[in-house]
């Protein structure tokens, strides 16, 4: 299936590893990678240089990014008709409750603490396999 996953991240390292932990757990999705949280707005809602973009089934948002936090990028999907039930896990190395009480406020259908090690990471990556991708029931989301 061509169901990508929208990765927003900016940490090189992070994105390096979370596409080999999916390589190894052998999850066929595509990775979409974007580094900064303008990029992200600008790729869901398919503008310039986006326009023929495919619309994620998952998006995996860090929030420490550079232009806009992921705070700000799930504030802002929330508010758009077509994509508002997108699935956005919150990936992110805050563990703090004031980061994730707001992630939820604002609409995050889950929050994830990168993990240490690799095969944790692994492990987790297991497990949103199963979840959202396998099991999750989804709903409607539209391209317009």
């Amino acid at each position: 299936n061509n169901y990508a996953i929208l990765l927003v991240e900016d940490d090189h390292n992070d994105v390096l590893l979370i596409k080999r932990a999916f390589q190894k757990v052998k999850i066929a999705n595509p990775i979409i990678v974007i580094n900064d949280g303008e990029q992200a707005v600008s790729y869901l809602a398919g503008r310039e240089p986006f326009v023929d973009r495919p619309l994620p089934i998952l998006v995996l948002l860090d929030l420490k990014l550079p232009r806009k936090s992921g705070h700000e990028v799930l504030e802002w999907l929330r508010q758009q008709p077509n994509l508002k039930r997108l699935p956005v896990v919150v990936l992110t190395a805050s563990s703090e409750s004031s980061d994730v009480n707001r992630a939820y406020d604002l609409g995050a259908n889950s929050y994830l603490v990168k993990p240490v090690t690799f095969d944790a990471l692994v492990e987790m990556v297991k497990t949103l396999n199963l979840y959202w991708l396998i099991l999750n029931k989804r709903a409607d989301v539209s391209h317009e």
